[in-house]
């Protein structure tokens, strides 16, 4: 029997939580929360005792393993006690938003010598599952270019995320469609360059960037280029446009994943990805299968999926696409090694 302790009861957390309820040789021990009304919530939610703070639930409940779900930024201090506490780790993407934090987390876990899941989470869409297995076939030939596109309505910095203003584009959108990059065409990045606006978001009282564009070099001579908004109009099809393509020496293969087949018209027209939910008695979608595979692994000591030196690398590279934004200066990676690349 593994258990499992969740810090962080919010939207993710509690979903991990319901996620993780009929897996086999799996129990939830509880979470951690520091804010009183969304630790309540929590609690009718899930049914689980939550502490308010992960101290407190390692000394109550002493899990196998921690899954980190809380903003972006407040992961290092969390990551780094419960990797030196001897517990296995989960920890939202990206790892860190400083490559600082990223390097702390990293030497805490290979010091303790724990396991560690970062959850880039599209490494379990179907869609992209099926990608990578077109690329791996050889039948695409050698990666040429590759692009991807992630972007939100108003909605998500203004209403969904309080903490938007300590985050980005970049840092909440573009770490899935980079890991997506990296996995595909197993390339090493070498470069970045980088643009993007701001003041948009600004006048709305949120201080961040509204676009990013970036373009990313290989050290064989492929390039992919990502782009991410905050800015698609609440009125758009749907909260979430997200599409990618990756074009080789013999082929290409491409996924539109904001709409999969499926729209509904009521008082407006909107796009419905089905892959998500309830489907009879079962959760399904990414975000559960991953956290289902996490779980699973520890029970049987199988792969677990992106580590964390793979997550410092996208951590690494974000950082550096906000660097180019800042000074328009090409940025250039220190030497990643293939461990760290997309066969990670």
């Amino acid at each position: 029997m593994v258990t499992i302790g969740i810090v962080g009861a919010g939207l993710r957390g509690r979903l991990f939580a319901e996620a993780l309820q009929a897996q086999p040789d799996v129990t939830v021990v509880g979470l951690a929360e520091p804010s009183a009304k969304v630790a309540e919530e929590a609690r009718d939610a899930t049914g689980l005792p939550v502490t308010a703070s992960h101290t407190e639930l390692l000394e109550a409940f002493d899990p196998d393993a921690v899954i980190v779900a809380t903003p972006d930024f407040a992961h290092r201090q969390i990551a780094v006690e419960v990797a030196e506490a001897g517990k296995h780790l989960l920890i939202e993407k990206p790892v860190a938003t400083t490559l600082d934090d990223a390097r702390a987390i990293a030497a805490a876990v290979q010091g303790s010598g724990v396991r560690c899941l970062v959850g880039f989470e599209n490494r379990w869409n179907p869609h992209v599952v099926q990608a990578k297995a077109a690329m791996a076939s050889g039948s695409l030939g050698e990666p040429i270019t590759a692009s991807a596109t992630l972007s939100n309505s108003f909605f998500v910095p203004t209403t969904m995320l309080s903490w938007a203003a300590q985050s980005s584009p970049a840092w909440f959108l573009m770490p899935h469609t980079l890991d997506l990059v990296l996995w595909l065409t197993g390339r090493k990045p070498v470069s970045v360059s980088a643009v993007g606006s701001r003041g948009v978001l600004a006048k709305r009282g949120i201080d961040t960037w509204d676009v990013v564009h970036a373009l990313v070099s290989f050290d064989d001579g492929s390039t992919a280029t990502l782009s991410s908004a905050w800015t698609l109009p609440d009125a758009a099809d749907g909260i979430v446009d997200f599409r990618f393509q990756v074009i080789g020496t013999e082929g290409s293969v491409t996924a539109d994943l904001s709409h999969q087949g499926l729209t509904v018209v009521s008082d407006k027209h909107r796009s419905v990805w089905p892959v998500s939910g309830r489907i009879g008695r079962s959760q399904v979608g990414p975000a559960v299968w991953m956290v289902q595979d996490f779980a699973a692994g520890l029970v049987d000591g199988g792969e677990l999926g992106p580590d964390v030196d793979h997550g410092v690398l996208v951590t690494e590279i974000i950082c550096a696409i906000e660097e180019s934004m800042t000074t328009g200066q090409t940025v250039h990676l220190s030497s990643p090694s293939t461990e760290a690349t997309g066969r990670a």
